[in-house]
């Protein structure tokens, strides 16, 4: 399977002219999306929490979480947030994508938006 990165924007939900922009790896096995701890201080964003986190060779990290609002081709919505560590890369995970509305086709290598069923 390839590589497929998205640029997004990060935005403060109490202040959304306050935002990152930045490139993302989308990784539709992970469940929050990560952008490094430094950026979310930038914005404002405070952690509202701890959770354990399983990689994909099996380890267990503990990460603060927050929430953001996400901004892709005009479209934003509201998801958690990881606060990723130095050496972190910039994840798009399966809430974001939800939340947005969208969904990977790993061959194309694109996001499309999604059937949203209840």
């Amino acid at each position: 399977m390839g590589v497929t990165k998205v640029e997004l924007k990060i935005k403060n939900p109490q202040n959304p002219k306050r935002v990152y922009e930045g490139e993302f790896l989308i990784d539709s096995g992970a469940t929050f999306t990560v952008v490094s701890e430094k950026e979310l201080k930038k914005l404002g964003i405070k952690p509202q929490g701890v959770e354990k986190f399983v990689l994909a060779d099996g380890k267990v990290i503990q990460r603060k979480v927050g929430n953001v609002l996400y901004e892709y081709k005009g479209s934003e919505r509201a998801a958690p947030v990881m606060f990723g560590q130095k050496g972190d890369t910039n994840l798009l995970g399966i809430f974001t994508l939800e939340a947005l509305g969208l969904s990977l086709d790993p061959l194309k290598r694109k996001l499309y938006k999604a059937t949203l069923r209840v």
